[in-house]
């Protein structure tokens, strides 16, 4: 759906991170913004103990979704797009880790955004591929998967790839 993820009344919200964990521009601003205080005390208290060195790539951990319709937001730190280096693998585990982490939750509801194609610069049409595979392939609790994108070209980019997907 085309849309704002951090009006989305599931059960947990993914956010696209950065490694530090406490805040930054696009969707991952706009969560912390929104959500408030609580997101970003939970997120300070991982980096002070588990993720002292921040959250890596391809990995997935939980907070509070604080002021969100959400009851979770899962953090997730994309890849940055490379033309020299293929990093599809770390961006299909950041799906697939975020699924593996709302599971452990127990969430069976989860919005995502499409992850790394912001200020990492992942060509839309590729992120929604890997996207729409990962999910679809996956071995998941989850039963509502929720892309939401911000404008119409991503938006269509998804379509295409759900349609490609199913076929």
């Amino acid at each position: 759906m085309q849309g704002d993820i951090t009006e989305q009344h599931v059960d947990a919200v993914v956010n696209a991170a950065n490694s530090s964990l406490l805040g930054g521009g696009g969707v991952d601003g706009a969560i912390h913004r929104r959500g408030g205080p609580e997101i970003l005390a939970e997120c300070r208290r991982l980096r002070d103990t588990r993720y002292g060195k921040g959250l890596p790539a391809g990995e997935a951990v939980a907070t509070t979704a604080g002021r969100l319709p959400a009851r979770w937001v899962v953090h997730t730190v994309g890849p940055v797009h490379s033309a020299s280096e293929d990093r599809s693998a770390v961006l299909v585990s950041c799906y697939t880790r975020s699924l593996e982490v709302a599971d452990e939750l127990g969430a069976t509801s989860v919005a995502f955004p499409a992850i790394s194609t912001g200020v990492y610069r992942w060509p839309m049409e590729d992120a929604a591929r890997i996207a729409v595979e990962t999910a679809l392939g996956a071995s998941t609790g989850v039963r509502t998967c929720r892309f939401v994108l911000f404008d119409a070209p991503a938006y269509a980019a998804f379509e295409r790839a759900l349609s490609a997907g199913r076929g």
